[in-house]
């Protein structure tokens, strides 16, 4: 029996998969999680074999999250879950640990099949992950773009100023302070040599890092 851990600071959803993943007699949904002190908790209380993640829970990043999980426990496997596309995300979790990166459009026949894939120790990369993965071992970092110097965190704080949200509404959303947030937006823009959130966000759009 694979033993799920669903992490999601949205209770709908969490109730949605547990339907979902129901169908499948060898699936079992062993925990829940709304944010990342509660994944770590569960971690330390049971063993899981699979941690479903999605990484803009409140608090501290799933990115910063993934590696944890690891070092609880190298045998559970992270499977992101996430509304962000592969485009923006799926590279950096893939290097975090993660096993695989699912968007939350995908067919609930691909998540179960996904969840049997990991658990066996194995990757769940799409076609197009794929492809970014060969590009990323191929090119190195002669043609590394200026986001791909940023930090996990950096990225993340990025897209969503790119995205129209206010360092206040960030901070809100991120359980961090304004303080916290506007730090890391001064880093970012210090590293991408850009002036301001209007050059970022004309920088977001034209790599297609948000919608």
């Amino acid at each position: 029996m694979i033993r799920i851990l669903i992490a999601d600071d949205h209770t709908i959803l969490r109730e949605g998969l547990k339907r979902i993943l129901s169908s499948s007699k060898d699936i079992v949904v062993a925990g829940e999680a709304a944010n990342s002190k509660e994944v770590l908790s569960q971690l330390s209380k049971s063993n899981f074999d699979v941690v479903l993640l999605d990484i803009s829970m409140p608090g501290r990043s799933g990115l910063e999250i993934i590696r944890e999980i690891r070092d609880y426990n190298k045998k559970c496997s992270v499977l992101v879950l996430s509304s962000y596309p592969e485009d923006q995300y799926a590279l950096r979790v893939i290097k975090a640990g993660a096993a695989g990166y699912l968007t939350k459009e995908s067919a609930a026949e691909k998540l179960i099949d996904a969840i049997k894939k990991v658990s066996g120790g194995g990757k769940y990369i799409t076609p197009f992950v794929a492809e970014m993965l060969a590009f990323e071992v191929v090119d190195g970092n002669l043609h590394k773009a200026p986001h791909e110097k940023l930090s996990d965190r950096e990225y993340q704080v990025m897209c969503m100023i790119a995205s129209g949200k206010s360092v206040s509404h960030i901070a809100l959303e991120l359980s961090l302070s304004v303080k916290t947030i506007s730090a890391y937006r001064a880093r970012m823009l210090t590293k991408m040599k850009m002036k301001n959130n209007a050059e970022l966000t004309h920088y977001a759009i034209r790599e297609g890092l948000v919608g």
